[in-house]
């Protein structure tokens, strides 16, 4: 066999070697591979951060490599980028975003919050520069569980910078009222301030801002529908057919609005006993499993009930960023990558900004 045979067959191997979390081979991912005698180097590129996914990526390339004759050496180089989506027709990405990520549910209490919370900081812990915003108006809840206090600061523009903690750029509306102040206002209010909060908060080069949406499909929804630029939602759901309900009425008004839902998210899918660590499906099994298959969808990860979670974020230090090796927090950096990679599936933002012409005489 020729050299350029044998480079050729050597990077089709690797190509054809599946990605876990797009669900796809690697395909163009492997952007070059050289052979200099019984040497072999891999040039691999991710279009989603895979930092927790580097080193079983490398040793799965160099395992398949050194099966092959001749081959007795292989150094693998793995790096990501993350570039800017599609988002709806007749937006563009929001100024110091690259991609918006809705996280919605169909109804109150199934730990939406807390999902959204540990997905940014798990997509941080992988390697993107992520900000969260609460766009519950009127049950902001990113502020506790978060641990952020005080009140932003304002550029002479009058743009609000985003408060920062634990590596992420956030924003909610209780940064900007008094703990204990009812948000007595009707829908449009509500809109309004969520557009401003989007619009005039001085994001600073985020891969992915998490939109940790109210529960439902009402004003606040609809506004994200319309003018603000989301490269994609998921939906958090638990596992009773209660909650599966309003999740199909989720996934249908993003279907509606034509914004791409990556997947469901299950969240206390099972119950670990911090006694004897039991594992037991307290509230029945298979229905993120059902749902994601009723609407077309992923499931991108089983999150369970277990005390650690909800008692972390009381604390202000949500589970990812307060034990970074438990076995929960290894799941949500497991359904970060998931996230991430679905997304960079999708069709990339071709928008190009034209260059400021200067005509001197």
């Amino acid at each position: 066999m020729s050299g350029n045979d044998l480079n050729d067959a050597l990077k089709a191997l690797v190509a054809g070697l599946a990605d876990p979390h797009t669900g796809q081979a690697l395909g163009e991912a492997v952007r070059a591979l050289s052979v200099r005698g019984e040497k072999v180097a891999v040039d691999i590129h991710l279009g989603y951060p895979a930092r927790g996914y580097v080193d079983r990526l490398s040793d799965l390339v160099r395992r398949q490599l050194l099966a092959e004759p001749g081959v007795n050496s292989v150094t693998v180089d793995i790096d990501w980028s993350v570039p800017s989506h599609s988002v709806q027709e007749g937006l563009s990405p929001l100024e110091g975003v690259r991609n918006i990520i809705a996280v919605a549910s169909g109804k109150g209490g199934v730990g939406k919050s807390t999902v959204s919370a540990n997905l940014a900081l798990a997509l941080r812990a992988e390697g993107a520069c992520v900000g969260i915003l609460d766009a519950d108006i009127y049950g902001p809840s990113q502020p506790r569980m978060l641990g952020l206090s005080g009140r932003p600061e304002t550029t002479q523009e009058r743009r609000i910078l985003p408060m920062s903690t634990m590596g992420l750029q956030a924003m909610s509306i209780g940064c900007l009222v008094e703990v204990n102040q009812a948000m007595i206002w009707r829908g449009p209010m509500a809109t309004q301030a969520l557009q401003q909060m989007v619009s005039e908060t001085l994001w600073r080069d985020l891969d992915y801002l998490i939109i940790d949406l109210p529960p439902g499909t009402g004003d606040i929804q609809l506004t994200l529908a319309q003018r603000i630029p989301v490269a994609a939602a998921l939906a958090v759901t638990t596992p009773q057919e209660v909650a599966l309900d309003d999740v199909r009425r989720a996934v249908a008004m993003f279907a509606k609005v034509r914004i791409p839902v990556l997947g469901v998210v299950e969240n206390m899918s099972t119950h670990i006993c911090s006694n004897c660590g039991h594992e037991e499906a307290v509230f029945g099994e298979g229905g993120g499993e059902r749902i994601a298959r009723e609407c077309g969808v992923n499931l991108l990860g089983q999150v369970p009930l277990e005390a650690s979670i909800g008692r972390s974020t009381d604390q202000g230090m949500p589970i990812v960023a307060a034990e970074p090796e438990h076995p929960v927090s290894l799941r949500f950096r497991e359904l970060a990558r998931r996230t991430a990679a679905r997304l960079s599936l999708q069709t990339r933002n071709q928008s190009i900004r034209m260059p400021k012409i200067r005509i001197v005489d």
